[in-house]
């Protein structure tokens, strides 16, 4: 068997809003914010780990940690034998604030893994996909983490798939970030088990025309935005947050929960009316962080350092 002691990794992996609205647990995008990663293979066994930034002396920074799990998960997925493991994390994406970092984490170990791996092993996308959503759970945050752009995600009985999409140059991103999180479980235990006909009809709708708009239409942003399924059911356990998705869209921006929340993504057709989105949102919410992003079309990167 072939040692990769010595062998190190340098990844790069973006932040990702899913859902975008209407798109419940289908819909997702990448952004162009990274958490960086630093990882060796030393002798020995376990993992010691350094994070620096989101989640420093909060995360674990031995083997129970999300990334050095996600990378034992893919070398036993392959049947190969895990080397010691020295990580260094320069995390930026904020934790529980539905810009996808738990995604980020998960893609992380797994391309990480693959590099380590590079010559001995050889992962498909579709490998790497089926991984991230084993260890995720579902698959709109990491296939944009994965590979960039606009993706839509599915699931059928040989697991999960996604298309990636290119967005419209026009579509200018904000990201509105609170300094208070939200967990994903407890959003999602605010879900209704099933909704009426009439609302999942609307989402539909909604759903095929936010694919129009944000790879042809951004102009139709604002009605393509609209949703029934899932924000106003969360909206209670996130007051603050709907307040500020209510105070854009009634001043014609494009605004949706993020992910599960409490951020807010707003959707603008171009930078001047991101501009005046990112404003509006400082006059009413001084207190929230605005990031101007752009759409990360490479998804995670990883460099191979012999």
């Amino acid at each position: 068997m072939v040692s990769l002691v010595g062998r190190k990794v340098s990844v790069k992996v973006p932040a990702t809003s899913a859902n975008l609205g209407p798109g419940f647990d289908t819909l997702g995008m990448a952004l162009s914010f990274y958490d960086e990663l630093e990882v060796e293979a030393v002798a020995g066994v376990g993992a010691f780990v350094e994070v620096h930034g989101e989640g420093e002396g909060e995360v674990p920074t031995d083997a129970s940690n999300l990334v050095v799990q996600s990378i034992a998960y893919t070398f036993k997925k392959f049947g190969q034998e895990l080397p010691g493991l020295r990580l260094t994390a320069h995390n930026i994406i904020p934790h529980g604030r539905g810009m996808g970092s738990s995604g980020a984490a998960v893609v992380s170990g797994i391309v990480a893994a693959k590099g380590l791996l590079e010559g001995i092993v050889e992962m498909t996308d579709k490998d790497l996909l089926d991984i991230a959503t084993e260890l995720e759970g579902h698959p709109d945050n990491v296939a944009p983490a994965l590979f960039g752009g606009l993706t839509i995600a599915w699931e059928d009985e040989s697991g999960p798939h996604h298309k990636k999409l290119f967005v419209h140059r026009g579509v200018s991103p904000l990201e509105l970030v609170p300094n208070h999180k939200m967990s994903t479980a407890l959003a999602r235990s605010l879900q209704p088990e099933s909704v009426p006909h009439n609302d999942a009809v609307f989402n539909v709708s909604r759903s095929a025309l936010l694919i129009a708009a944000l790879t042809q239409s951004p102009e139709l942003m604002l009605a393509a935005t609209e949703d029934r399924l899932h924000q106003d059911y969360r909206a209670a356990a996130m007051p603050e947050t709907d307040s500020l998705v209510q105070l854009m869209r009634e001043h014609g921006h494009a605004a949706v929960v993020s992910g599960a929340g409490p951020s807010v993504l707003v959707l603008a057709s171009d930078p001047a009316e991101r501009l005046e989105a990112a404003k509006l949102a400082a006059k009413h919410y001084p207190e929230w962080k605005a990031l101007m992003l752009a759409v990360d079309f490479k998804g995670a990167t990883v460099v191979l350092h012999q």
